[in-house]
């Protein structure tokens, strides 16, 4: 069937039309995923919450969201069999390593897997789940008909955009997020087909939900010059709880990751720890932008009050600025507690979530310290929610036009860009890559704009290696191994112990002043003559270290040895950099 379809495409397609073809089947299914899975939350979530009341705490809080985290692990374990956290830390990784292909179960799995853990309260986001999903759409699309690893690459960022865009209905968002997160290089070959992709669900979006935005919004009075210091400062802020998201995300997750062999353990605890805060924070529960609508809709501090109903803060106004607070602080405690105990769900949510609240709660302070000049509340905390978000993920541009596109807040664009801005400027000095990409980038696996670095993370040792190399041993007489010379053309004799292991090298240039002279032969061992290699190379070393160990030592042969020291094989300089200029001039090709 794959090859008729192949033979097919051939025959009446170019490449670029096949690519906007599939770019355009992308963006439908990457919106009908987006619809269902929102349409599971807001079910599960209805049935589960509907006869909570306001006026006082809901127990059912101390247990569902344990429930929900236990039913998606089962799912995982026993139906997925694979592992589907982190949805866009794997896309990335797949771009990286494995030539942007990923497992055709990501197509659905994550879209079951989330919609269970949000509906039953994890306090995690629906849209990395989603743009796993529609990236796995783009690269088993692009498998199936036959199309090229750099085309591939690009499927994988339609799927990204139609994501985001479907989800979000902010087409630009979803293409301005696969050239700064999924960092897909913006040529003509690859603008068009992500614009392709990122306006058919935009569109099929609108046909599903409606022409309502994510958010109702409405300016509350227009931007002012007089409003640019406060901005700034909220900008760098938001720079600031940015550091903190990522900072107490990583510490957590690596807090996790100490149990991993635990599972219950981790549900324990993870679970315990979530079900408690949601309990004294109800607006924890879920992706929260119920919560977040209260704060940008409000205009007085008895609308505003309302995001505490449900708790224990509740008819307590006085008390706001300390409930808001919390809430911004303990929200990346609860999310990587979802996640750590089993959930499934992503940061992009948690991000604006942690975004607003932030946004608001600075306006708030101001508004009571009386500083001057008024901010209002609803519009810092829209700004409060592109600024965390570009800070954490790393993009200015995401920042600006998802939150002006889903709240239709085009009037506060230049604001948007001085916290979205300021907010990276601020983060970049402290984490120089996105909480996606820093995973990756501590251990060299990460793709950049910079053609480069990205060939070199995305070649493979294992292609490069040659394993067809004749041996000797130390105790080898010259004479003997003057014969293995003449019978082989490399240059690369390895001199190994009875269990493979590299004991040195014969370099031929630097014996060849005594291998005519037959009254040698007898007299030395090749273990007389053998050197240190220069280097030695690993099987898993990332090319960037290659490249450095060849430029370091002028080898022109460097041995391949695995943990125990025992030769895998060799690497010749002229291979390496001729697979690597084949890369250059593929991934540079228009």
């Amino acid at each position: 069937m794959t090859d008729k379809l192949i033979a097919w495409r051939e025959a009446h397609l170019t490449d670029k039309q096949a690519t906007s073809v599939l770019a355009f089947a992308i963006g439908i299914l990457a919106s009908v995923a987006a619809y269902v899975l929102h349409l599971l939350i807001r079910l599960i979530e209805h049935l589960l919450t509907e006869d909570f009341i306001s006026e006082a705490p809901n127990w059912l809080y101390l247990v569902f969201p344990v429930i929900g985290i236990y039913l998606t692990s089962l799912f995982i374990k026993y139906i997925v069999r694979d592992n589907i956290s982190h949805g866009i830390t794997r896309v990335l990784y797949a771009i990286s390593t494995k030539q942007s292909r990923i497992k055709a179960h990501n197509c659905w799995s994550s879209v079951v897997a989330s919609a269970i853990t949000i509906g039953f309260g994890g306090s995690v986001g629906a849209e990395a789940p989603i743009v796993l999903t529609g990236s796995a759409i783009g690269s088993r699309l692009g498998q199936l008909f036959g199309m090229d690893r750099r085309t591939v690459m690009l499927l994988v960022g339609c799927g990204c955009a139609a994501a985001i865009s479907g989800i979000f209905k902010a087409p630009i968002a979803g293409l301005v997020f696969t050239l700064e997160v999924l960092m897909i290089d913006m040529t003509m070959n690859s603008l068009v087909p992500i614009l392709v992709a990122s306006i058919t669900a935009d569109i099929f979006s609108y046909l599903f939900t409606g022409t309502s935005t994510l958010f109702a919004f409405h300016l509350d009075g227009a931007w002012a010059v007089e409003r640019v210091p406060p901005t700034i400062l909220l900008g760098v802020f938001c720079g600031m709880v940015s550091l903190y998201f990522m900072r107490t995300m990583t510490f957590c997750e690596g807090q996790f990751a100490r149990m991993k062999n635990h599972p219950y353990g981790k549900l324990l605890v993870g679970g315990l720890l979530l079900s408690s805060l949601i309990f004294l924070f109800p607006s924890l529960y879920g992706e929260g932008y119920s919560a977040l609508d209260t704060l940008i809709g409000g205009k007085t501090e008895a609308d505003w009050s309302q995001v505490m109903d449900g708790s224990l803060f509740y008819g307590h106004s006085e008390l706001l600025v300390v409930y808001v607070s919390l809430v911004m602080l303990t929200k990346i405690v609860a999310t990587s507690s979802t996640n750590g105990a089993g959930g499934c769900g992503g940061t992009f949510a948690p991000s604006l979530f942690v975004g607003g609240f932030a946004g608001f709660l600075f306006a708030r302070l101001w508004n009571m310290e009386q500083l001057g000049v008024y901010l209002p509340e609803k519009n810092f905390t829209l700004l409060g929610m592109a600024g965390v978000m570009a800070g954490v993920m790393h993009a200015p541009l995401t920042g600006i036009f998802l939150i002006a596109e889903i709240t239709g807040g085009y009037a506060l664009f230049v604001p948007l860009i001085v916290v979205a801005v300021v907010s990276v400027m601020f983060i970049s000095i402290f984490e120089p890559h996105s909480i996606y990409a820093m995973r990756l980038a501590r251990e060299g696996k990460l793709v950049t704009h910079h053609t480069d670095k990205s060939v070199l993370t995305m070649m493979n040792m294992a292609s490069l290696v040659e394993k067809e190399a004749v041996s000797v041993d130390p105790d080898m007489s010259m004479g003997r191994l003057v014969n293995v010379l003449t019978s082989t053309t490399n240059s690369f004799i390895p001199v190994l112990d009875e269990d493979r292991r590299l004991l040195g090298v014969i370099d031929i240039g630097k014996i060849r002043h005594i291998v005519f002279r037959t009254e040698l032969y007898q007299k030395f061992r090749v273990s007389q003559i053998m050197t240190p290699p220069p280097a030695t190379l690993y099987d898993n070393e990332p090319m960037q270290e290659v490249m450095a160990k060849f430029d370091a030592t002028h080898a022109e042969v460097l041995p391949v040895v695995d943990i125990n020291n025992r030769l895998r094989g060799y690497v010749s300089k002229a291979r390496m950099y001729s697979v690597y200029r084949q890369m250059v001039a593929d991934f540079s090709a228009e």
